[in-house]
């Protein structure tokens, strides 16, 4: 297990920060996320084996700028 922390600009309320946690929650290996707009961070535990471009590719897609 490892903890990551993600820049994301574009979450703007409680149902943006809603919106990426349930779409990561739903890959096996995320065992937990915590998104909050007001730091512009999302948290993650995942596995060793996920890989985390995926995770940014997830986020991208649903309308967020991930910071690479």
């Amino acid at each position: 297990m490892r903890n990551i922390i993600l820049d994301v600009e574009g979450m703007a309320c409680g149902g943006c920060e809603k919106r990426i946690q349930n779409a990561l929650l739903k890959l096996e290996g995320v065992k937990e996320v915590v998104a909050n707009h007001t730091t512009g961070k999302v948290n993650l535990t995942i596995d060793d084996t996920i890989d985390e471009k995926r995770l940014k590719n997830i986020i991208s897609e649903l309308g967020f700028k991930v910071m690479w």
